[in-house]
């Protein structure tokens, strides 16, 4: 049982990183691979910091504010210097990979003063494993309110247009320039935002730590998606949630069938590929039964 609540756990906290991945890859139709420089520099700042003698939230805060300037750092290559999307966040993801190494000093560093933020506010007193499960739904809580309201407001429809159809949205007068600039640094905002909870709550911060973590976002939200289509886009963020928590449980799933744990990257691509080619299946087997039903 204390397996499946540390899985439940770990799906929370995972789906705000793939909140913020939907951003960009959804919304704004923009492949970004800077994410996975963005969520080591997020943990590598949030463990540096609090060994600083920072407060938790304050190295959240900054966490988040150096993954805006990550997604800054891409969206101006893309937008200014015209550089391909994918080739832009690659350049930054690799080039924070040697940042995260000057701000942590060496590969890896524990954390080893007890002052996260699943310590605090009393979620320290809570059963094993139940903190991540209160905190993941309280930021989620947050970050869906905030994100809810802003793309209801004139600014974010100007982000969805311009992700839809960005011909449109600029003859229609959007400065999709900016638009873009928003969705891009908002989104590696929260990926990093993650990095700094993920680091908290295993205690300790590397900076090989985001590799695969794109793999994870997109798996969560290809799984919420299949298993909840067609709905409302406030409706999606909460299918990215039990995406999130469905993913890390067929994981656990598979890893207690006796796989190594080596092998966990190749069972995520795997089961990213099976997510992503389901529609197809389902649409083939679909056609191929009506065509059976014709022919008797």
């Amino acid at each position: 049982m204390n397996l499946i609540i540390s899985t439940i756990s770990q799906g929370f906290i995972w789906a705000i990183m793939a909140i913020g991945l939907f951003i960009t890859f959804r919304i704004l139709d923009f492949p970004d691979m800077t994410v996975e420089g963005s969520f080591p520099l997020g943990a590598v700042t949030a463990v540096m910091l609090i060994q600083h003698g920072y407060s938790a939230e304050i190295a959240l805060l900054v966490a988040f504010i150096f993954g805006n300037l990550a997604g800054f750092a891409t969206a101006f290559m893309y937008t200014k210097l015209h550089i391909p999307s994918l080739l832009a966040g690659i350049l930054t993801m690799t080039a924070l990979y040697s940042v995260n190494l000057r701000i942590l000093g060496k590969a890896n560093m524990s954390l080893t003063k007890p002052n996260n933020i699943f310590n605090k506010y009393g979620l320290n007193k809570l059963p094993v494993n139940f903190n991540g499960i209160i905190l993941g739904i309280i930021i989620i809580a947050i970050i869906t309110f905030l994100l809810i309201i802003f793309l209801n407001t004139e600014k974010g429809q100007a982000v969805i247009a311009t992700g839809d159809n960005e011909i449109m949205a600029a003859s229609l007068g959007i400065n999709t320039t900016v638009m873009k600039f928003i969705g891009i640094m908002v989104s590696n905002g929260i990926v990093a935002l993650t990095g700094g909870m993920i680091a908290q709550q295993n205690g300790f911060a590397d900076v090989n730590m985001g590799i695969g973590s794109i793999v994870i976002g997109l798996s969560a939200i290809i799984i919420g998606e299949v298993l909840y289509p067609d709905v409302p886009l406030s409706i999606r963020i909460i299918t990215i949630v039990i995406g999130s928590i469905v993913y890390r449980l067929i994981l656990m799933i598979v890893l207690q069938l006796g796989f190594n744990t080596n092998d966990l990257k190749l069972i995520s691509a795997i089961i990213l590929a099976l997510c992503l080619a389901l529609p197809t299946i389902r649409e083939q087997f679909f056609r191929a039964f009506r065509n059976g039903v014709r022919s008797k």
